[in-house]
């Protein structure tokens, strides 16, 4: 039988192929096991802008058995502006189910057909979309910095988003556009998801001073929380968005505690930003308890380095994750806050300060008085603050 013969330069070229190919697939990044979908864990930081949510974004975020992403949902309200909070419910509980699913076609009604990573919303806030499989920026099981990721994974394929969400045992969503409880119930019953609900709240009169700062970035979702058609709102003298904000915390912690129902008990923990600032490491074992993570020495690091930094941080870091001191945070509206406006906010959230432990101060003195606590301790009086698994007796 007759052989052609291959030349001895063909054949190294060969041999030299396979070399290559062998040592970059030894050479990759080793990921662990895909999590079935019957395994995956599924939290809801649920929420409303400047109460600490990006904060608690990231605690999560840099979890290495974490996928996270910071607002999927702000691709609906841009879309589709000229609807109300209430009308766009639906359509921002589908968008959140697809996600936690880690279905990210839901994406094709928002984003332009040829897409990279970057087009997602704070997309670099995201250390899972910096590391492998989605991007090499930084590896796996490291802390990630936005400044060093987006230059380098910016251009990366979408749909490494969604093959990096199927890696993760856990995936983490943090939201700002529910207003009740109830829409959710249906993402509590459904048997492909296993949904933890973290509800984080802040002291209402902290969060007035921080919207006031960052008030041009919130324009358009005032519009929207206030129905206007479209129009952006960036003035609100009236305190409309505040207490509409303040209104929804009340009916969604009213909710998960005054007759909950079965699907709810055991999965929603309502957090206090205040307790967070004051006992960091206590709060953030808790709250990793509940959603079956653990707290790494690398991250435990982190987390002390970035609730001990100098100072409040800059207002231009008003939507970053940096180094600053908690506890001067959760306090500042005390000092820049005329009593005014103070005694105002208190007249229009007087129920959520009530239910959430937050003590309402009568004169300016009391205000600047830092020796004076305002965080009321969570007693037997309190609602439940962690799970809602006790029952509970009838009216």
């Amino acid at each position: 039988m007759w052989l052609r013969r291959v030349s001895s330069t063909a054949v190294t070229a060969l041999l030299l192929a396979q070399t290559g190919l062998l040592l970059f697939l030894v050479s990759r990044p080793r990921l662990p096991p895909a999590a079935s979908s019957e395994e995956r864990v599924h939290v809801l930081v649920l929420s409303s802008w400047r109460s600490g949510s990006s904060f608690v974004g990231q605690l999560f975020s840099q979890h290495p058995d974490v996928f996270y992403l910071m607002e999927p949902a702000w691709h609906v309200w841009a879309a589709l502006s000229q609807g109300s909070a209430l009308a766009l419910h639906m359509a921002v509980r589908d968008l959140v189910r697809s996600v936690f699913l880690c279905d990210m076609d839901v994406f094709d009604a928002y984003l332009p057909w040829r897409r990279n990573l970057s087009d997602l919303f704070q997309w670099a806030e995201s250390r899972a979309l910096c590391s492998p499989p989605a991007c090499s920026a930084f590896p796996r099981g490291a802390i990630s910095s936005e400044a060093v990721c987006k230059p380098l994974c910016a251009r990366r394929p979408f749909s490494l988003a969604q093959e990096a969400c199927r890696s993760y045992s856990h995936v983490v969503l943090k939201e700002v556009r529910f207003f009740n409880l109830q829409v959710l119930y249906p993402l509590l019953s459904d048997p492909a998801l296993h949904l933890r609900i973290v509800h984080l709240v802040r002291d209402p009169r902290a969060v007035l001073r921080s919207r006031e700062q960052t008030a041009k970035a919130l324009a358009r979702d005032n519009g929207i929380v206030l129905g206007t058609n479209g129009k952006w709102v960036e003035a609100d003298p009236d305190l409309r968005v505040v207490r509409e904000v303040c209104r929804s915390h009340v009916r969604i912690a009213e909710a998960a505690t005054h007759k909950p129902p079965p699907a709810l008990r055991g999965r929603y923990r309502l957090v206090r930003f205040e307790d967070l600032a004051r006992a960091p490491l206590q709060e953030i074992r808790e709250l990793y308890a509940f959603t079956g993570l653990s707290l790494t020495p690398q991250l435990e690091a982190w987390i002390h380095n970035i609730t001990h930094g100098a100072g409040p941080g800059a207002r231009r870091e008003a939507f970053k994750t940096t180094s600053r001191d908690a506890l001067n945070v959760s306090q500042a509206w005390r000092h820049a806050l005329p009593f005014a406006k103070i005694r105002r906010v208190q007249e229009l959230c007087a129920g959520a300060l009530q239910l959430l432990g937050y003590r309402p101060v009568f004169s300016e003195d009391e205000q600047r008085d830092l020796s004076l606590d305002l965080v009321l301790p969570r007693g037997p009086s309190s609602f439940s603050w962690a799970s809602s698994t006790a029952e509970r007796p009838g009216p």
